[in-house]
């Protein structure tokens, strides 16, 4: 059955529905969204950052990442479950990163997000091979966020937009079957998803991907930074959006963002880099 729901999804995807996607880390907001009509509930690593309030992902563990997703599939056992794999979990020996992934399909994912090309690609085609559905995501990865020298768009050169097409053909080689784009220009997200054959997500990549993803705590523009910084010196990425402002309630805010996404409204050009 699970199986089941995430292909009626790609399907769907693949007849130009565009996919709304958005974090979620609990059973309450769980149920919430599925009524909203969320497409997919994105158990994410951001949990680190939004829930725990550090400044970046990279100590969140497996059993964090397991307990979220059992909550998020116990509030909504009808709508996909994707859950991140987090640092540590997959990128040194599949072997390894299968048994992390079968935890969090036993915990309720449908399919589980890898980050990054090159190597993760082995990773990937491994996983998918032994039954495991897998979305890709590449562009700015926050857990190399140390490597990358901080929260930078990616692909915005020649070279780094050609790389971002390998990775993306590759791991289509591999087998996923969905690729995530974060904080990539429009223009380069939208070339690589015309020449992809599964859907892909954006977050900050631009109006022309098959579908959107932001974290929750944006979508209601309560997220302020870390735990540690003052509010007042918090500054939102450009992609972000408050569907809170104006919206009655919660309820209607996340239907609104889902409306937008579907209809083409949300993200408009300025959303973009």
């Amino acid at each position: 059955m699970r199986i089941s729901m995430l292909d009626t999804l790609l399907h769907r995807a693949t007849l130009g529905e565009k996919i709304a996607m958005l974090t979620c880390y609990d059973a309450s907001f769980a149920k919430v969204m599925a009524l909203a009509g969320v497409d997919i509930l994105l158990v994410g690593d951001s949990l680190g950052m939004v829930m725990q309030g550090a400044a970046n992902t990279l100590h969140v563990t497996m059993t964090d990442m397991v307990y979220h997703t059992r909550m998020v599939a116990a509030g909504a056992p009808n709508t996909v479950v994707m859950a991140d794999m987090p640092i540590g979990s997959y990128e040194h020996d599949h072997v390894e990163a299968l048994a992390n992934a079968q935890a969090l399909r036993q915990a309720g994912a449908h399919i589980v997000k890898l980050e990054g090309g090159g190597a993760i690609v082995h990773t990937a085609q491994y996983l998918v091979a032994h039954g495991i559905p897998v979305c890709a995501h590449l562009g700015f990865t926050p857990q190399s966020v140390v490597q990358l020298g901080g929260y930078k768009i990616q692909g915005n050169t020649d070279a780094g937009a050609k790389q971002l097409m390998v990775d993306a053909l590759a791991m289509v080689d591999a087998g996923v079957s969905m690729v995530l784009f974060e904080m990539v220009p429009s223009h380069v997200a939208q070339h690589i998803t015309q020449a992809l054959p599964v859907p892909t997500i954006g977050i900050g990549a631009g109006p022309a991907c098959g579908g959107q993803v932001l974290v929750l705590q944006d979508v209601l523009g309560i997220y302020s930074g870390p735990a540690a910084q003052a509010p007042e010196t918090y500054k939102a990425p450009r992609f972000v959006h408050n569907f809170l402002a104006g919206a009655s309630s919660i309820q209607q805010a996340l239907t609104a963002y889902v409306q937008a996404v579907k209809q083409g409204q949300y993200p408009t050009p300025s959303h973009g880099y």
